[in-house]
């Protein structure tokens, strides 16, 4: 039989010719990550575009928590839509108690005994170190290391016992409300608290030593996700993402709210490696960087805890005073540092019991805004690296 003849080759042919000379022709593919995904942390769903391994785009899709939250806060009065602001960032309840506490204060010109002043900001302060806990732990899950989140929960649950014997919970807690706290502190609380601190405080070594500079977890965060400090602000990234990226702003201290200018701590930033046992590979707004600030300012927590113990005065917990509170026909806008960063609230009012608007500013919502930026040109294994290192909660994306 004679050869078969080929006017041209065949795209088979080419290919594994090109493939020989080392020019190989690849596809992009785009990858679903989520929205039930575990290094998402909730209900978040990233549509990755793909060269091979390469991270070409990614695209954040959220709204899947979405639950009316501000609507409802037009709709009833500020002390019965304290408990929604638990299920926003519901990490961090206090803090969400706190911010709205205030906002409706300041509208409606309430007045916090300095007692309760005191309260706030020890519970508060708690709330960050259990948040912050809680970012540790799953970061080191991400990363493929179990004990950490054994650790960090162990420490957890303390605190958790803590807010229990004060507000009878241990998620969501409606305890710091308009006026001051609900209820005044359990009999020895403050004597637990001390003996949780003691015991607390000599723990964050260990987790350096166990996850912090941890070889495989340093190699994988260190020089990833590498944010500027022009693009953190340009973004309007705040809390631990911002500071991270070596920006020296933190409300507590740039613009002091509650009493926090009576406490004397620190700002932790991020900073390039090479000194005071940082590793050499780390760069300023890493993701290294980001998680590492959250680690310091447990320690720095610890720090204004203790101050207010010492400071807290007797009295009143809250203002017994406040009946039929009206919100004027005027407008206000305040903001914290709750532990993911700025968490501000508008409340405008219009003479009736009933907020007219209530609008929230989440910081989660604005530090996952910069991952597709920031994602380009990664690796796929870099993203969960990336997400995890943002520490966002999707109650307090969708609202």
């Amino acid at each position: 039989m004679g050869e078969v003849a080929f006017e041209s080759k065949p795209d088979v042919l080419m290919d594994l010719e090109k493939a020989s000379q080392g020019d190989v022709r690849t596809e992009e593919m785009l990858v679903n990550m989520g929205p039930q995904h575990p290094a998402t942390h909730g209900v978040l769903r990233v549509v990755l575009r793909t060269d091979g391994e390469l991270v070409l785009e990614a695209v954040p899709h959220i709204g899947y928590l979405h639950r009316c939250a501000e609507k409802i806060g037009e709709n009833v009065q500020p002390y019965q839509y304290i408990p929604y602001t638990d299920r926003m960032d519901y990490l961090a309840g206090m803090n969400n108690n706190q911010a709205y506490a205030l906002a409706v204060e300041k509208l409606a010109g309430v007045e916090v005994p300095e007692r309760g002043k005191y309260i706030r900001v020890i519970f508060a302060e708690l709330n960050r170190i259990a948040s912050h806990l809680v970012a540790f732990g799953t970061y080191g899950l991400d990363m493929g290391a179990f004990t950490p989140f054994l650790y960090a929960f162990r420490e957890r649950e303390m605190i958790l016992d803590l807010f229990e014997s004060a507000c009878g919970a241990r998620l969501t807690y409606s305890y710091l409300t308009v006026g001051g706290a609900h209820d005044d502190l359990p009999d020895r609380f403050l004597e637990v608290l001390i003996e949780f601190l003691d015991y607390f405080e000599p723990k964050v070594p260990e987790y350096n030593q166990l996850l912090s500079f941890n070889h495989i977890f340093v190699k994988r965060t260190a020089g990833v996700g590498v944010v500027s400090a022009e693009d953190a602000m340009g973004w309007g990234l705040t809390g631990p993402c911002l500071r991270g990226s070596g920006v020296n702003w933190d409300l507590r201290k740039s613009a002091p709210y509650e009493i926090y200018d009576r406490f004397e701590f620190d700002v932790p930033l991020g900073v390039d490696g090479g000194t005071d046992g940082i590793p050499s590979s780390v760069v300023v707004g890493d993701c290294w960087s980001r998680y590492f600030v959250r680690v310091l300012e447990m320690q720095q927590s610890c720090r204004i805890i203790r101050q207010a113990i010492e400071q807290i005065p007797d009295g009143d917990h809250i203002n017994k005073k406040l009946k039929n509170l009206k919100m004027p026909a005027d407008e206000v806008y305040v903001e914290i540092e709750n532990p993911r960063g700025q968490l501000g609230f508008y409340v405008q009012g219009d003479g009736s019991a009933i907020p007219s608007r209530v609008k929230a500013r989440g910081p989660s919502f604005c530090n996952i805004s910069i991952l597709n930026h920031v994602g380009r040109g990664c690796l796929l294994a870099d993203i969960p690296a990336i997400v995890g290192s943002t520490d966002i909660v999707m109650g307090e994306v969708d609202r």
